[in-house]
């Protein structure tokens, strides 16, 4: 059986109770935002250590994972990748895990957490932790659903540069640009968030041993290390892709101002000219300036530009340059 307790407005039990099992009853106690009050909750209930209590405090962030040993429990810090203002960002979950409890503390943004919460307060009895009332299985199920959610992610990352490669070989290279810059920014967060998961995995699986003795707990978390290994590979096949498309909208934005240069180039070029017949004709020397006392002069100047002009035209396409 699974019970749901709400014992404050920021903290929530769940009791799974396996009849069948003889171990104890097993229990999640969930806590959102955690101030003053559930901090003191906590220490007067479980007696964890005040340094890593107050790392658990909403005002206190830590800026990478922690795994640390404790009289009789393992305290965690883990950072997972949430959308905020479509923009991917951290956010912290902390642990402390014993035998018989799992204590989650996060800031109330991780709709993955939530989620499995909400299963295990509806149907408690089809967790693999009810089977083995096991603290460190049921975290393995949490960090489970976190990291499936980071698949999640992953995918709407390739979306959204298979919608990129679309615009820039639209020609639409200003647009293009801003995609770009935004991708590049939720793929570097997110592998900075990633990147050390693997040998935390690692790191837990080794302390946990000595909290609570589980003969699958290796196989169990070791799924978890080869699915951060493979959440790994993907940022780094889609760093390499947002870069690849990044080189191909310069090249082409390269291109369209190179093709807008030649183009001025060419058009001044033709002009010259009527720009060189306009100075010569424009000196003042009256008595020896040819076609000026002509009835039809200036007909006939405007003739020459227009022959000095069509002349640089055939030179231009002789040569291949239109």
């Amino acid at each position: 059986m699974h019970k749901y307790k709400k014992i404050s407005k920021n903290i929530e039990e769940i009791l799974i109770d396996n009849p069948i099992t003889e171990s104890k009853r097993l229990s999640w106690i969930n806590i959102k935002n955690a101030g003053k009050n559930e901090i003191e909750y906590l220490r007067k209930k479980f007696k964890f250590d005040l340094p890593y209590l107050q790392a658990s405090s909403a005002k206190a962030s830590s800026q990478r994972p922690i795994v640390r040993s404790g009289k009789g429990y393992l305290f965690v810090i883990l950072h997972f990748p949430v959308y905020r203002n479509e923009i991917i960002e951290s956010e912290e979950i902390e642990f402390f895990i014993t035998r018989d409890h799992l204590v989650t503390i996060h800031n109330d943004e991780l709709t993955s957490l939530k989620k499995f919460f909400s299963l295990c307060k509806k149907d408690g009895e089809a967790l693999l932790s009810y089977k083995l009332e096991s603290s460190a299985i049921l975290m393995y199920e949490l960090l489970d659903a976190l990291i499936s959610n980071c698949f999640k992610l992953l995918d709407d990352n390739t979306i959204l540069m298979r919608e990129v490669e679309g615009i820039i070989f639209s020609q639409n290279q200003k647009i293009a640009t801003s995609k770009i810059l935004y991708l590049r920014r939720n793929i570097i967060n997110f592998r900075r968030i990633m990147q050390s998961h693997k040998n935390i995995m690692k790191k837990i699986v080794e302390l946990e041993k000595s909290i609570i003795p589980a003969d699958k707990l290796r196989t169990y978390y070791t799924t978890l290390i080869n699915r951060t290994k493979r959440i790994w590979e993907m940022l780094e096949n889609q760093k390499e892709m947002i870069e690849a498309l990044h080189d191909t909208n310069e090249s082409m934005l390269n291109y369209k101002i190179s093709d807008i240069m030649k183009t001025l180039t060419v058009f001044s070029v033709i002009v010259f000219p009527l720009t060189l017949f306009a100075a010569i004709f424009g000196m003042n020397t009256i008595d020896s300036m040819p076609f000026v006392d002509n009835e039809n002069g200036f007909w006939q100047i405007i003739i020459l530009m227009t022959i000095g002009c069509f002349f640089m035209l055939l030179f231009f396409k002789k040569k291949k340059w239109l």
